[in-house]
């Protein structure tokens, strides 16, 4: 199975995340495909040369997201396991959820053997991925709701019989729970993602409120849904009453959801536009 291009591995604002962005919010509306010449297009309008453009597209191929497919003239197609990452990412991405303090936990213990320690590796930045804390070195926590991702990690990684999973309701914090929270997940990192979206894209959302056109919606979408692709893996939302009182993610969250509904249909018609009518899928 080739390597997959996943929601973490590119930098946000690159040439590859844009174009990982873009696949992710519209070619699956276009029929599954999109001409070379529109990927040029719309990159373009968010900054991306063409060059760049050919590049990332070169990468994602690579990466198994996309294939090459000439249809009425050349392009590229979703494959098939390109289109179950991004299902995979739009519940993490366009839903994020969120765990109250009588929610379940779940613990993640794990003894990868030293010749593995390759595959240990990749476990452990994985499951930081998908929003995990550290209690001990191998012993890993995180919402319940995400068990079945981090069952699926282990799986993925051939490490289902070193990694044992439980649920578990009530955790006996041994410096309180806030203290604990805070050892386990590295929150200020996790908070300056927050920080960040709001600095860089709350006057973009705003400008798409004073001036709702299809090309303002296409360009400050695809930009700030850029930024926002790994708050949602990174920050697993956890309880409000373990968090600080002025978490950003109680700003970021709604302001990011509300964008997401006013945006969504003008941004999709102006890609509709640029890019032609979509091929049969």
């Amino acid at each position: 199975m080739s390597s997959i291009l996943d929601d973490l591995d590119t930098r946000p604002g690159s040439a590859s995340s844009l174009l990982r962005t873009l696949v992710g919010a519209s070619i699956r509306d276009l029929g599954g495909w999109m001409s070379s010449a529109a990927f040029v297009s719309l990159l373009g309008q968010v900054g991306v040369s063409p060059a760049q453009t050919r590049n990332a597209l070169t990468r994602a191929k690579a990466k198994g997201l996309l294939r090459t497919e000439i249809r009425a003239s050349p392009g590229y197609a979703l494959t098939e396991e390109g289109r179950a990452l991004l299902a995979r990412g739009d519940r993490r991405i366009f839903h994020p959820r969120l765990m109250s303090e009588h929610d379940p936990w779940c613990l993640i213990s794990f003894s990868v053997p030293e010749s593995n320690r390759d595959l240990r590796h990749q476990l452990r930045r994985r499951l930081t991925w998908i929003g995990c804390g550290v209690v001990a070195d191998a012993l890993w926590i995180c919402p319940a709701f995400l068990t079945d991702e981090a069952i699926a990690i282990a799986g993925e990684l051939g490490l289902g019989e070193h990694v044992t999973l439980f649920n578990a309701r009530v955790i006996h914090f041994r410096q309180g729970p806030v203290a604990d929270i805070a050892r386990w997940w590295d929150l200020p990192s996790i908070a300056a993602l927050h920080e960040k979206f709001l600095a860089s894209h709350a006057a973009a959302i705003q400008e798409f409120s004073a001036d709702p056109q299809p090309a303002t919606a296409y360009r400050s979408w695809i930009t700030a849904l850029d930024a926002w692709r790994p708050i949602p893996y990174l920050d697993p939302g956890l309880p409000a009453e373990l968090l600080p009182a002025s978490w950003p993610g109680n700003r970021s969250i709604p302001l990011f959801l509300q964008f997401r509904d006013s945006v969504v249909g003008p941004a999709a018609a102006y890609v509709e536009s640029a890019a032609g009518s979509p091929g049969p899928g």
